[in-house]
């Protein structure tokens, strides 16, 4: 699927903060427990990345319905598909964390790793995008 610019940059910028992420976790932790971190970061920015393809679709797929209120209520249930991925990788980040040990993933490194759409969002928002 050919994705527009505003995903490819999104994609871009989630790439980008995540590096920036893994690098901060590099500088707070110095022990193996980085490379913890930075799986949880890479774990959920890669969910992030999957998540901009899910809406690049799911858009593209609303506006070929023909009745509205369908294409109203596609967007509402795919909206809902995406924060159920979202919470269902951090339960299992969680639950990994909690039972097993030593734990090969970061709680922490996760939850930093989900702020990465919103910065990107933010980011590709103040961009002047032409196609």
């Amino acid at each position: 699927m050919n994705l527009s610019l505003a995903s490819r940059k999104m994609i871009m910028v989630i790439c980008i903060a995540t590096l920036v992420i893994v690098a901060a976790g590099a500088a707070i932790y110095r022990s193996l427990e980085a490379l913890y971190f930075a799986f949880g970061a890479i774990l959920t920015s890669g969910l992030n990345v999957f998540k901009v393809y899910l809406l690049e679709r799911t858009v593209k797929k609303a506006i070929d319905m023909e009745q509205p209120d369908s294409g109203k209520n596609y967007v509402r249930f795919q909206y809902l598909v995406r924060y159920f991925l979202t919470a269902l990788v951090l339960l299992a980040v969680g639950l990994v964390t909690l039972y097993v040990k030593p734990p090969f993933i970061n709680i922490w490194g996760a939850v930093a790793g989900v702020f990465t759409l919103q910065i990107a969002v933010i980011s590709v928002r103040s961009m002047k995008l032409k196609e």
